[in-house]
């Protein structure tokens, strides 16, 4: 059990329905580990790894762009109201230990990135790669399902 582990997860609010899935398996993943998932608590991705976090008896904290409770997704158990924008993305990586990273656009790379440069662990589900003077970059620890998702993540956080 991973009591008083924060783990975000980050991805699109427009997502596909794989990558959907397994934001909502990371999310059930999550809460039967013990962790607490952080998110932005819009929908995408963040609603599926609500929704399967919720599904699976875990806790939920979106960290909102906006000011307001009620744009959290239905998942959310704790709404954090910012009024910062697209800003809150450092917040919802430094609120973490590590990250899993399901798809997502360019604010998705943008959390990436600053997690990062803070040296927070990112596992990547379908999602960005990275490159430096065209080399491969292995920053982000690639995962092939949920589970593996999880249990890199949880790794990561005991070295």
């Amino acid at each position: 059990m991973a009591r008083g582990i924060f783990i975000a997860v980050i991805g699109s609010s427009r997502c596909s329905e794989r990558e959907a899935r397994m934001a909502e398996e990371v999310g059930a993943e999550l809460a039967r580990r013990g962790a607490t998932l952080v998110c932005g608590g819009l929908s995408g991705v963040m609603a599926a790894a609500c929704k399967g976090a919720r599904s699976a008896g875990g806790t939920t904290v979106g960290i909102l762009p906006g000011n307001r409770r009620q744009d959290a997704n239905p998942y959310v158990d704790i709404p954090i109201v910012t009024t910062i924008g697209e800003a809150r993305n450092v917040m919802v990586v430094n609120s973490a230990q590590a990250v899993i990273a399901i798809g997502g656009e360019y604010g998705t790379l943008s959390e990436i990135a600053f997690a990062l440069r803070d040296s927070i662990p990112v596992i990547g589900l379908n999602t960005w790669s990275l490159s430096r003077s065209g080399r491969l970059d292995e920053s982000i620890v690639v995962a092939v399902d949920a589970r593996d998702a999880v249990d890199k993540a949880l790794a990561a956080i005991q070295a």
